[in-house]
Parts: C-alpha cells; structure tokens; sequence
C-alpha cells in the first residue's frame, strides 16, 4: 500500500492519489475473491468475503462456466451445467 504524504501539496492532488489508491485497494480485494474461489468450498468462499466481492467474483465464474459448457458440448453442455448447479 502506497503512503499518501498531503504535506505542502494542494488538495487536488492529494486527493486524486486517495482515490486511485481506493481503486487499487477494490481491485486487490476483488481479484482475491476470485482466485479465491476456486481455492474453497462455495459455502465456506461465501462468508469469507464481503457481499458484493461474492457477487462479483461469483459473476465471473458463472460466466467463464457457462461460456465454458457452450463451447464444449452446445446445448448438451449447458443442460448438465444447468443440472450441475440445481444439485
């Protein structure tokens, strides 16, 4: 994490630094729910990390998943990813 120092810098400047380091800050935490997630059990990944991370990061495996069963199997694949995710 990167010092912020606002001592002889006008305010604009100071904080524009507060807000990228924010950004910075999110993305680490949103990276680590997704790399996270296939590292634990789904319940266990849940309540490890805050709602909109699990949201989020949920969102992109859901994703790469149905992307994935689409280009494998076609319809076949999405109705046993459909039925993988109903069990």
């Amino acid at each position: 994490m990167k010092k912020i120092d606002p001592k002889d810098r006008n305010v604009e400047f100071w904080m524009g630094d507060v807000e990228r380091q924010m950004i910075a800050s999110v993305r680490n935490v949103i990276y680590f729910g997704i790399t996270d997630y296939l590292e634990r059990p789904r319940n266990e990944w849940i309540i490890s990390h805050p709602g909109q991370i699990v949201l989020n990061s949920g969102q992109v495996h859901w994703t790469a998943d149905v992307e994935k069963a689409l280009m494998e199997g076609g319809l076949d694949g999405i109705t046993k990813y459909y039925d993988f995710l109903n069990g």
